[in-house]
């Protein structure tokens, strides 16, 4: 098994990225496993024809089973992955605020979502965090109405963190 490259992991973050732009906004969080490219297709040859010649080292992501309502951190908690998953990506939708919104936070914890949702300052943005078992990570932002995608591995440290222990 191949440790793979933060190149590698940041392509296939764009990877995956992509593919759930292609689907549009207002998408649940989704996770995607990856695999060692090679070992899967000795385990599953059938794959082959959608894979395609993938450079030793490369990553494919798995699509997993949606991921259950709640708080992302107390979902992530629930997560573990067998040794044959190298690393994994979460791609999530968050509401993203202006510092100065955070004098107006309501103090009860129910009415913060909501308030959120209809400040007339937020943005909506696709956040995907990929991390690998050994400590690798990468990720990529991409604002609602805006085709440019910000690729800066420290966006989301806490979510890195929530990924990272999903391999412990």
């Amino acid at each position: 098994m191949t440790t793979p490259s933060i190149t590698e992991l940041t392509s296939v973050v764009l990877e995956v990225e992509r593919h759930v732009a292609e689907l549009g906004w207002d998408q649940p969080s989704q996770v995607y496993a990856l695999a060692d490219t090679s070992e899967l297709l000795m385990r599953e040859p059938g794959l082959a024809p959608h894979i395609g010649d993938a450079p030793p080292g490369s990553l494919t992501p798995v699509e997993q089973e949606p991921l259950p309502a709640g708080r992302l951190d107390e979902v992530l908690a629930g997560i573990g992955w067998p040794p044959e998953v190298l690393g994994c990506v979460l791609v999530t939708e968050l509401v993203v605020l202006p510092p100065s919104a955070e004098a107006e936070v309501p103090y009860d914890e129910h009415d913060i979502e909501h308030w959120a949702a209809n400040h007339p300052e937020r943005q909506d943005v696709r956040l995907a965090v990929g991390v690998t078992r050994a400590g690798m990570h990468a990720s990529c932002l991409r604002v609602r109405g805006d085709d440019e995608l910000v690729i800066d591995p420290d966006l989301a440290d806490n979510l890195v963190d929530g990924l990272l222990e999903t391999f412990r």
